[in-house]
């Protein structure tokens, strides 16, 4: 007879090692350098607020706590979701259109009232992507002109129903993270580059004809008047210093005064004085690069590229159509954001509601953050187990 002791039962790391078994340890590191160094920031951006930080802690565990669980799906789990995550996302689009509201009172209905406050587009960033890669899927990876023609209509119902909430900024975030799939499905170049020839034809007349078109009492038809306003703030900030281009000139002298190695840990004027409007959110990276000076920005960026290297080698070493395009569609759609943020922070691209990933304040951009590279991990893994 056997008689089982203590010594024969397994310990708590033998129980819980195979839930991280096949884990991609590169993205793992990547993403927690990069958190250290949010928290890190939103510490001495935050100080003023104190429960801002706890909060961002508490976001950050629930984040990771979102990427621990959906790093355990399966690729066909994932693949099951498409369809229904897009179609209720789309569909609470619609009622968003027809019954939203505006708890911002600033004319933006992009909130439903389910019993809880909700934004639909949100859901969107996720379910426009897994389904344009699961139509890929369908199609055998095929991309004939017919399939991604039906890809872009796919991708542009969402983009077009958040673009009218008005919430163009979200909008092209949704749109993006369809488009790269489509793009890694295989669209040609030709199709590309007239588009890109086209953009940088429109911005180059954008800049010589902005002191006629700013001016006041223009209409652009196309955009709506704050979207207006935004563009020409980037093209000429110093219009109006005190109003929409103060934010863009207080990011630029904080990222500018922080010099090569920053002014030191919680030592920055422009962010302790509260110069820097939502330098929790939006705009941390610049009072982040007024503490820690190019250098810290460099060590930031080079994370940021690790991450983005990393998951374009998970992209292809993929098994699948689904996950190569899924994988590539969330590391360039992380890009974006990065760049994006960055971009408008520095001046070189118009203020948009766009957060830093790791970086910025809040729960919902953090879990939909945790979710997005829950789905990376899985991407990796599956190959992982697949080989052992």
């Amino acid at each position: 007879m056997i008689i089982n002791t203590p010594f024969d039962r397994p310990t708590l790391w033998q129980r819980v090692q195979p839930l991280f078994h096949g884990f991609d340890l590169p993205l793992l590191l990547a993403i927690l350098i990069i958190a250290t160094i949010g928290l890190t920031a939103m510490y001495s951006a935050g100080y003023d607020n104190g429960a801002r930080f706890g909060l961002q802690v508490r976001n950050m565990l629930l984040a990771g706590l979102v990427f621990f669980l959906v790093a355990q799906a399966p690729q066909q789990r994932l693949m099951s979701l498409a369809v229904p995550l897009y179609t209720l996302g789309v569909i609470l689009l619609l009622l968003t259109a027809a019954f939203g509201i505006d708890p911002t009172n600033k004319g933006a209905r992009r909130w439903l009232n389910v019993g809880i406050v909700i934004q639909p587009s949100e859901i969107l960033k996720i379910a426009t992507p897994l389904m344009a890669a699961w139509w890929f899927q369908r199609r055998e990876g095929r991309g004939q002109t017919g399939d991604i023609a039906k890809a872009f209509v796919l991708v542009l119902v969402p983009f077009l129903l958040v673009a009218k909430q008005p919430d163009l900024g979200t909008g092209l975030l949704i749109f993006f993270a369809g488009f790269f799939v489509i793009f890694f499905a295989g669209l040609s170049w030709k199709l590309i580059l007239p588009a890109i020839a086209l953009g940088s034809v429109g911005i180059i007349a954008l800049i010589l004809a902005e002191p006629t078109i700013c001016q006041p009492g223009v209409d652009w038809h196309v955009l709506h008047g704050y979207q207006k306003g935004r563009v020409c703030t980037l093209l000429d900030p110093n219009r109006d210093p005190l109003g929409k281009g103060f934010h863009i000139i207080q990011g630029m002298i904080a990222i500018g005064s922080g010099g090569l190695t920053g002014k030191g840990f919680m030592q920055g004027t422009q962010t302790h004085l509260e110069f820097i409007p939502e330098r929790t959110s939006d705009f941390i990276f610049a009072a982040f690069a007024e503490e820690f000076g190019l250098a810290g920005g460099c060590v930031l960026l080079m994370a940021y590229t690790f991450l983005i290297f990393r998951g374009l080698v998970i992209a292809y070493e993929a098994p699948t159509t689904f996950s190569r395009l899924l994988a590539g569609s969330i590391t360039m759609s992380f890009f974006v954001y990065a760049f994006v943020n960055m971009g408008m922070v520095s001046g070189i691209l118009p203020v948009v509601g766009v957060p830093l990933p790791f970086m910025s304040y809040g729960g919902t951009a953090l879990v939909t953050l945790g979710l997005s590279l829950g789905i990376l991990m899985s991407i990796a893994r599956s190959r992982r187990l697949m080989q052992s």
